[in-house]
């Protein structure tokens, strides 16, 4: 019933036909006229001249079908007059003034529009619960069609905006389909219809059409289908991985609790407020029929980050795989494990049409971006067949210049730190470079893990001339353990102590530091360190702190500082030479997705800087910033 086709007659009598009484009405009662019988064309062209205006073509049609229509909302409007009963509406509360004066110096069109409709609307209802439905002359398109507003003075809302009288009804029409889709024995052609669209819906999702599924499910959904609103979330969740959508009861059915119940905890786990806070999101769970200790359960993993998202079967395998690769920086080696897999996941009932318990792993989850999610979507899955997608690009650039480059969240790495071993396994590297009794956490993001350790007047036990480190830890593509702070907000003095000796018992070790220098509260220069070590021996180091430069061993001419830090260039470019030499000569890099976004374990460092010698002067200041 749309474009050309569309029959108001044929409109009209279906809903008529398909009525039933809402549930808070009495079911025994008949079945009551919707309508009544059309006007005739000169009860319309006598409702024109009185009004001065010729009607738009969508309501003037109705009318000659139905001159007048019980809407039946619960509330709202109740009913449409008819050709004699419509009239301008006048403003009689005053909305112009209340609006006009909201407009602002710069407002948009639409603003004025709904500002000035008050006052030039033709009121369409007759009988409503403090709403209006309001035609607007004054905002139609090229057809002629006038703009209808629906107003519900109890609900301190703006109006709601139709574009048309014709769009009004099909949305009424919707919505009381959508009220008694749930009730047993209301079947109809409208509903065969939907439904069989969800059917449609749900098999091209499977085999990668989501494109072709969306507005299937999209439009059952506004006609409340049963099935409807979960499918089409499962596609909305990994169109936007980071929005949270909602599953309604499927957190109950243990066929897909797994998938779903994590994916519900996501929202309150990562620190969203809520009001009632752990306690509210619990409840509304056990409403649902989810187990509370379960969801308890699920929710404190999530939240410490030990949940594993673990399917059975080959997909499952493919998951695990790929979590041991991610979990250590290859965020890109993760993914194509999973992509190569995707075929092989199977639904565990006809509910699900996704693998979006993906979402909800702390360390595979990151790795899902909207250019991903869409990728799985288009990949047919759970045994449907279709053309596999163009595979999204990799997303870690080689080697370390993108250390100069502002993040995805605009933001810019300051001052960082790193330490490198060739060949290590990265679980050694509290055992080389970390405190006392240092293991590894849980993986952590960057923005969640503390963004620096405890200061020593904070800590019981540290010496005031201190400086450790929380640092994130992964392997580089080319087989380096590698330990990254990059949070590092600590001066570059002449009692650093490079951890590169430490590092390198049984390999190579490279420790680079890159400190910005600071404007206040006491001005110091740029500064950059490179030590490289091997066999707990340092090879060769250098700082250059502005145009001094401190050198030791033989330091290859590849990354001699002289050549590197040229004193006409800016500091930028000095940086992005050292960081080329050092991926060209030393073959070092750092995984950009797995550093600023994804999630890493962490461990705190031995400090960076030594004791202060005999006869060397040290001071220790805090600067606490008071607000008034």
């Amino acid at each position: 019933m749309s474009g050309e086709s569309f029959s108001w007659h044929e409109f009209l009598g279906r809903w008529q036909e398909e009525w039933i009484p809402r549930e808070d009405e009495d079911d025994g009662q008949t079945v009551v006229p919707q309508g009544r019988p059309g006007a005739t064309e000169a009860a319309i062209v006598a409702a024109e001249e009185r009004l001065g205006r010729r009607l738009p073509p969508s309501y003037r049609a109705f009318l000659a079908v139905s001159d007048g229509w019980h809407v039946d909302e619960t509330a709202g409007v109740y009913q449409l007059g008819g050709a004699e009963d419509i009239d301008w509406f006048q403003d009689p509360h005053g909305m112009t003034q209340l609006y006009q004066e909201n407009l602002g110096d710069d407002p948009r069109e639409e603003d004025v529009l709904l500002a000035g409709m008050w006052r030039r609307a033709l009121r369409l209802e007759t009988d409503s619960d403090m709403s209006h439905a309001l035609l607007d002359p004054g905002d139609s398109d090229q057809d002629g069609e006038w703009a209808l507003y629906v107003y519900q003075g109890w609900s301190g809302e703006l109006p709601r905006r139709y574009v048309s009288f014709r769009a009004y009804m099909e949305a009424k029409y919707r919505g009381f389909q959508a009220d008694r889709a749930g009730r047993p024995g209301f079947v109809n052609a409208t509903t065969r219809i939907q439904d069989a669209q969800v059917d449609e819906g749900r098999l091209l999702a499977l085999r990668g059409r989501y494109e072709e599924a969306l507005p299937l499910l999209e439009e059952a959904m506004s006609f409340g289908r049963p099935r409807s609103a979960t499918l089409l979330n499962q596609l909305r969740q990994l169109l936007t991985p980071r929005n949270a959508q909602g599953y309604g009861n499927l957190v109950a059915d243990t066929r897909y609790l797994p998938e779903i119940l994590p994916v519900e905890a996501m929202t309150p786990a990562h620190g969203a407020w809520r009001p009632g806070g752990d306690d509210h999101w619990l409840r509304m769970m056990a409403a649902r029929g989810a187990d509370r200790e379960t969801a308890e359960t699920v929710l404190s993993a999530m939240r410490d980050g030990t949940h594993r998202y673990a399917p059975p079967g080959p997909w499952g395998r493919a998951v695990a795989e790929a979590r041991e690769s991610a979990r250590w920086g290859a965020t890109d080696a993760a993914w194509r494990v999973l992509r190569e897999a995707l075929a092989l996941w199977d639904a565990p009932g006809p509910l699900l049409i996704a693998p979006i318990g993906l979402l909800a792993d702390p360390v595979l989850g990151p790795l899902i971006t909207a250019e991903r999610g869409r990728e799985i979507l288009a990949t047919p899955r759970a045994g449907e067949t279709g053309p596999a997608p163009e595979p999204v690009p990799d997303l870690d650039p080689p080697g370390l210049t993108w250390l100069t480059e502002p993040a995805a969240n605009g933001q810019q790495l300051d001052g960082y730190r790193c330490v490198w071993v060739e060949g290590v396994d990265p679980a050694r590297l509290p055992a080389l470079i970390g405190e006392e009794g240092a293991e590894l956490s849980a993986p952590a993001h960057r923005r969640m893990m503390p963004w620096r350790a405890p200061d020593p007047h904070e800590r019981e036990g540290l010496e005031l001339w201190e400086d450790r480190a929380v640092v994130s830890v992964g392997r580089t593509a080319e087989a380096w353990a590698f330990a990254f702070d990059g949070h590092s907000r600590r001066h570059l003095d002449k009692r650093f102590l490079s951890p590169a000796s430490a590092a390198s018992s049984s390999g190579r070790a490279v420790v680079v530091w890159r400190d910005p220098g600071r404007s206040s509260p006491r001005r110091h220069p740029a500064a950059f360190h490179l030590s490289v070590a091997e066999q707990g021996e340092e090879l060769y180091a250098f700082t250059v702190r502005g145009t001094e430069i401190q050198r030791s061993g033989v330091i290859p001419e590849a990354l001699d500082p002289a050549r590197l830090f040229r004193p006409q260039d800016s500091e930028t470019s000095r940086e992005l030479r050292l960081l080329e030499a050092m991926h060209t000569e030393l073959g070092l890099s750092l995984p950009r997705f797995a550093v600023t976004q994804g999630r890493l374990n962490t461990f705190t460092t031995r400090s960076w800087t030594r004791a202060p010698r005999a006869g060397e002067g040290f001071a220790y200041a805090l600067f606490v910033r008071h607000r008034p």
